[in-house]
């Protein structure tokens, strides 16, 4: 009865055998098809610039085509130039705008190569899925240079359509949508490992690219759980969400990115801390503000504010969470306050900073009148904050705890496990998880906290859920014992900062750990792998990216300015396509110089592993559904040919 009332539906579609077999046919070609080019990124930290390149150069693969097409024609000089036009095609124009004595020779010329590199990049797609990934307004245009043959009278066609072009005056904006095109038509799909937000100066910008990607998914980490968190007006998220940005000096993106008013932190942060320089609460000092330039002194004392604020509203939570087990953070009441020290698991610590004119000693969590309309204040900028609910609204609809795709099981941070290899049972709310289970609940409840917080199992506050998987021992978008942020503030000693890794991590370079962890997830041990974040590879030190035999590899290299010290490079790119799987290995970013010129870097690409046979969409997720629905097609087709259902014309 379903399969009938189903072929019913199926025939309004598709209402008899010539149309239901062309469809047949349509998605069979489609099968046949080599599978789109997966890219893999992890740990972006607000590196809008260099992330905005990486994805506009698909991670060197452009650069390739380039020398593929043109490598006996042009000198490496103009390559190169025709590489630049295509990841940064406005600053480009400019450029050339000055240099070229025949403007107008130089865009046709342009045009053409870059129609060459377009067509190279578009081949695995139909005719159908390009002309959905073409710029509206150029569209038919691009789709006729596309497709014109080298026949004589096909070829006056095409120059025609490059002269009107330039003779119209849209040649500039054609080119840059050209450049456009060829970036997106590279990469088919895109998968975020986790990790947007935080350190560097724009997330804001990297999810304004994202929401106009055409095929992109994320795997939540701490650092976007934390600001989910702060979206729904968690006060423990919003601290640190504040505090974390205002020690990168990142105070463009609060204020004008999200409109976040910090002016009330700025003043009571200025009158409490008058004649405290708060010396070592000074930001990082990555990158500049343009429109938004704060005081650093001021800066310093907004720091230790929110700080301050901080620690008390986390001693709240913990306070009303006892299943979190996090009892061990409560230090505020560890605190001597006469002599200036803190007791920490049966050692006394020397604070360096021993100015807390806001703490009272006796009831050290309770905020003062103060700093709860400060906190009113925040609150209802996160909340009304249009920007930043977009972007958050974004990260769930197109992102998940994890994702199996195409035999790769994605997530940020780890599977809590015990020492001995067993999936470590977790208390969340009351309820006991591990493995799988555990990764289901905490993705429903985070969705649950800020969509429907009355439906979800949480006591506290909206959200708490989220600051838990921020900093929780048991997270799996953590993976630590504890996290030290008091005592990297107020204790010189680098003793008291140690935080140490959860087993997972020392579990995963072994293969069966790896082949266990796939089968909990229902993926083919023996074929599958783990794309992992979170933990900078040091590569500088001998580390490598690659875990447990081959099974699973840990693609955070450092985007992020704050880890290229640690590891080495500027960051990864896995990149899956039909006949292999790569690292992209990727060299500091270079910013554009005064005179309008900038230095692209080409990664390192090496081979991960090389397939035995060239993958087709027939062999991914997307083939198994097309494959479903042409059975569905043949059923449609029967009941016509039977006269179950009879045929429209």
């Amino acid at each position: 009865m379903f399969e009938e009332k189903y072929l019913k539906l199926l025939s309004k579609e598709y209402p008899n055998i010539q149309k239901a077999s062309a469809e047949i046919i349509n998605l069979r070609a489609i099968l046949s098809l080599p599978k789109g080019t997966e890219y893999f990124f992890s740990d972006l930290h607000g590196e809008h610039e260099a992330f905005i390149h990486m994805l506009k150069s698909a991670s060197g693969v452009i650069r390739s085509k380039i020398d593929e097409i043109f490598g006996k024609r042009l000198p490496e000089k103009e390559r190169d130039k025709l590489a630049s036009m295509i990841y940064n095609a406005e600053a480009e124009l400019e450029r050339r705008h000055e240099e070229e004595a025949d403007f107008d020779e130089w865009c046709r010329v342009t045009i053409y190569r870059l129609i060459e590199v377009c067509k190279s990049v578009s081949t695995k797609y139909t005719r159908s899925k390009v002309r959905k990934r073409l710029p509206k307004d150029s569209a038919y245009i691009l789709d006729e240079l596309l497709h014109a043959d080298d026949e004589a009278n096909r070829s006056h066609y095409y120059n025609e359509i490059i002269n009107s072009i330039v003779e119209c005056g849209v040649a500039e904006q054609f080119i840059e949508e050209l450049a456009d095109t060829i970036s997106r038509l590279a990469v088919d799909r895109l998968h975020i490992i986790g990790d947007i937000y935080d350190r560097g100066a724009h997330p804001d910008c990297i999810m304004d690219y994202l929401m106009g990607f055409h095929d992109v998914d994320f795997q939540w980490g701490n650092h976007d759980v934390v600001w989910m968190g702060a979206a729904t007006g968690n006060w423990a998220c919003i601290t640190n969400a504040i505090r974390m940005n205002i020690s990168y000096n990142n105070f463009d993106m609060l204020e004008i990115g999200y409109g976040i008013n910090l002016r009330t932190l700025a003043v009571f942060a200025a009158t409490v801390y008058e004649n405290d320089p708060c010396a070592y609460f000074a930001p990082h000092m990555l990158d500049r503000n343009t429109f938004d330039p704060v005081d650093e002194k001021l800066a310093a004392k907004m720091h230790k504010a929110i700080a301050i604020i901080q620690h008390k509203v986390e001693g709240q939570r913990i306070q009303s969470h006892p299943e979190y087990s996090l009892e061990n953070r409560l230090l505020l009441d560890k605190i001597d306050y006469e002599n200036g020290t803190i007791h920490i698991n049966g050692v006394t610590w020397e604070l360096r900073d021993k100015n807390f004119p806001t703490i009272d000693p006796n009831d050290p969590y309770k905020l003062t009148e103060e700093e709860n309309l400060l906190m009113n204040s925040l609150e209802a900028s996160f909340r009304e904050s249009e920007k930043l609910q977009q972007h958050i609204k974004f990260l769930y609809s197109h992102g998940a705890m994890y994702k199996c795709i195409n035999g790769n099981l994605l997530y940020h941070g780890c599977i809590p496990m015990t020492a001995d290899g067993e999936f470590e049972d977790c208390n969340i709310n009351g309820k006991h998880y591990k493995g799988k289970a555990l990764m289901d609940y905490l993705d429903d409840q985070v969705r649950k906290a800020y969509f429907s917080p009355e439906l979800s199992d949480e006591t506290g506050r909206p959200g708490d859920i989220m600051w838990y998987l921020w900093l929780g021992s048991k997270s799996p978008l953590f993976g630590k014992d504890q996290m030290t942020t008091f005592e990297r503030s107020f204790i010189a000693d680098k003793k008291a900062h140690k935080e140490y890794t959860v087993p997972y991590y020392k579990l995963i370079q072994e293969r069966e750990t790896c082949e266990k962890i796939l089968a909990e997830f229902g993926l083919n041990p023996e074929t599958s792998h783990i794309l992992n974040g979170h933990v900078p590879v040091k590569i500088k030190d001998g580390e490598s990216p690659i875990r447990g035999g081959g099974k699973l590899i840990i693609i955070d290299g450092g985007i992020s300015k704050a880890y290229q010290k640690q590891t080495g490079i500027a960051g990864y790119t896995f990149i899956f396509n039909s006949r292999f799987m790569a690292l992209a290995e990727h060299k500091p970013y270079s910013p554009m110089k005064e005179d309008g010129t900038q230095e692209f870097h080409a990664p390192t690409l090496k081979i991960v592993e090389n397939l035995p046979v060239r993958l087709t969409v027939k062999d991914s997720d997307i083939g198994e559904d097309l494959e479903r629905q042409v059975e569905d097609l043949k059923n449609l087709v029967a009941a016509y040919k039977n006269a179950t259902l009879k045929e429209r014309f």
